[in-house]
């Protein structure tokens, strides 16, 4: 037998449908209420791990760029140094003032070469004290991160494993429902559930309101509810609406407080 097509369904049917797939995504969403901030907390330690390795590698190279410059500064220095030994002892062999003069001029020359290198190794060495404690502390934390990790997937797993097949039975049968749900309703009804704060799309008459934003609903539209002939919508807050018979709700029925009835006296008769 060939199945019907959704939009062969009467609204009665469609509502019914509606209010079954609000149900099964309601328990869904309970699941995930369950699970918490669990999820993002996990996404957001994972996130700062890899931010952390990446600072941990950045400071890294700057500690072996900073090393490397140490290293040629000593070497600008001891080539300074040989120089000025050269030109002390070829100051000995000079033969006039000028030349004399001009061995001096490159003696001073290579002992700032010399101070300005001592300086810039002191900065150096300095800077790579600072970024060694910074690794250090990135490494502390990046520890301290992953046991964090590792606690929360811990929990999160936990929860997964207790709810996940009663998840993928709930999912199941969300699939299958909506199959049987007309394509641009089903659309309708999920962005209306997207924009409500409570994830409710669909919602029945209650105490003469709507369900969803507690607005009044007056009697003639309750009535067109009650009739199950087109698709209505609260005027307030855009939700779909049913009445609570066809959503299988149970309501109270107000109890009309019995009016007292004045008694009459009777006025006595003149003597």
């Amino acid at each position: 037998m060939a199945k019907k097509d959704p939009s062969e369904f009467t609204v009665e049917e469609k509502l019914k449908s509606l209010y079954q797939l609000q149900t099964i995504l309601t328990e869904i969403d309970k699941i995930k209420i369950l699970r918490g901030e669990l999820p993002l907390e996990v996404k957001d330690l994972e996130d700062e791990i890899i931010g952390l390795g990446t600072r941990m590698e950045n400071i890294t190279n700057d500690i072996k760029t900073t090393r490397e410059k140490i290293v040629s500064f000593n070497e600008e220095k001891e080539q300074a140094k040989r120089l000025i030994e050269k030109y002390t002892e070829d100051q000995n062999n000079v033969r006039n003032n000028r030349e004399f003069d001009l061995l001096n001029k490159e003696i001073e020359y290579n002992k700032l070469v010399i101070e300005h290198d001592d300086k810039k190794i002191n900065e150096a060495k300095n800077l790579e004290k600072q970024k060694s404690e910074e690794l250090e502390k990135a490494k502390f934390q990046l520890e301290e991160r992953k046991k964090d990790l590792e606690l929360k997937k811990s929990e999160l797993d936990e929860i997964v494993t207790e709810t996940k097949a009663e998840e993928e039975k709930l999912r199941e049968q969300a699939r299958n429902l909506e199959q049987t749900i007309e394509v641009r309703l089903l659309t309708s009804f999920k962005r209306i559930r997207k924009n409500s704060r409570n994830g409710l799309g669909i919602v029945y008459v209650e105490r003469d309101a709507c369900a969803g934003c507690f607005s009044k609903i007056p009697p003639q539209r309750q009535m067109d509810i009650r009739m199950r002939k087109k698709i209505i919508v609260c005027e307030h807050c855009g939700r779909i609406m049913i009445d609570p018979e066809l959503a299988g709700i149970k309501q109270e029925q107000q109890v009309e407080a019995p009016v007292k009835r004045r008694g009459i006296r009777r006025a006595k008769s003149a003597e």
